[in-house]
């Protein structure tokens, strides 16, 4: 009897050990990452999208275009409208069109056909406080855009036949913002899309989730723990993996060194978070992203810090790169990301 309990214990000892090694082979840490640069040129870039073998970008100066990774070839194209200086940081797509949103007064929305490149302004606002921050599509034909709040309100705009009409969600429809509190267009991830779910973050003097269960027709607020109270601080960009886990990150702009309540994670679709990482990893944060396919335990920021990289749902951060010029990034695999900023659009392999 003795013998047969001995021989049981050591057999569950060595499922055990098994299984933990099997669960620790089976999640891939990137240790590095290498960078190909696709093209340089005097230009900001907050903003892409990627479009099969293309990667679409909008950028100051009234400049959009896309680099197809095929023929290594970059397309660029520019709007000008009268003697305005645009700056596009929101780009959004559909199947057959792409748009691009410039930042600040007057507000222009443009839809740039993908089959003959046919450019139509969809959308003006005109207000001395308008100020655009991010673009999303739920599907082909429902869309979203938000900006800085005009009244009481974050400035949300929806169309619903793709593209082609604008029109702005009431003030009486939205929650109340709070004096101080507006957004950031560091990366066009102030808005994030999961099916039907939509998470608009906040930043400023106050710093707050804003949610919709039903693409834009109800919308709740929840609190968050990242630091504000001053015009520079708050959430600079936000990403979730699924319904239920997502980040936050941003910090200070004005002190891009500022590593503590910086980054936050939430397991319950928004409603409460919980900061992690505090006085460890990166600092000032414009853009993070979850790995694809981790089960939303990898994540990557790119900023001010460099390429920040974690496998635990951000408790811990390993710099891969020292490299501070990138705004923003998006993947295309597991091991693959686009990422764009000061004067340049690379890829990133992760190995």
């Amino acid at each position: 009897m003795k013998n047969s309990i001995l021989f049981l214990l050591v057999l569950i000892f060595f499922l055990s050990c098994n299984i933990k090694q099997a669960n620790t082979l089976s999640q891939e840490h990137f240790k590095s990452v290498k960078i190909d640069t696709l093209f340089q040129d005097k230009i900001s870039i907050r903003a892409i999208q990627i479009d099969k073998n293309k990667i679409w970008y909008a950028a100051d100066k009234g400049r959009y275009g896309f680099f197809d990774l095929n023929t290594k070839q970059k397309k660029e194209n520019l709007i000008t409208k009268d003697s305005l200086k645009l700056e596009f940081r929101s780009i959004a797509q559909t199947a057959k069109h792409v748009f691009v949103l410039s930042v600040s007064n007057p507000a222009l929305l443009y839809q740039i056909s993908k089959h003959d490149a046919t450019v139509k302004l969809v959308y003006q606002e005109n207000h001395e406080k308008v100020f655009f921050d991010s673009m999303q599509f739920w599907d082909n034909n429902q869309g979203i855009a938000m900006g800085d709040p005009i009244n009481n309100c974050l400035n949300i705009i929806i169309t619903k036949d793709g593209g082609k009409s604008w029109s702005k969600i009431p003030c009486d429809k939205l929650p109340k913002v709070e004096e101080g509190e507006a957004a950031f267009a560091a990366s066009n991830t102030n808005i994030v899309i999961k099916g039907n779910d939509t998470w608009i973050v906040s930043g400023g003097k106050k710093s707050r989730v804003f949610y919709s269960p039903d693409r834009g027709a109800k919308w709740m607020v929840y609190e968050t723990p990242i630091v504000q109270g001053k015009a520079m601080t708050g959430i600079f960009t936000a990403d979730f993996y699924d319904s239920n886990i997502g980040f936050v990150a941003g910090g200070n702009y004005d002190d891009l060194k500022q590593d503590f309540s910086n980054k936050a994670l939430t397991i319950n679709g928004g409603k409460s978070w919980n900061l992690v990482a505090e006085k460890e990893g990166f600092g000032y944060a414009s853009c993070v992203q979850f790995v694809p396919n981790t089960k939303g335990k990898s994540l990557v920021t790119v900023g001010t810090s460099g390429v920040y990289y974690s496998s635990n749902s951000g408790t811990s951060w390993s710099q891969l790169s020292t490299d501070k010029s990138f705004n923003t990034i998006r993947f295309i695999n597991k091991n693959t990301a686009i990422a764009a900023g000061q004067n340049k659009m690379v890829r990133m392999r992760f190995e």
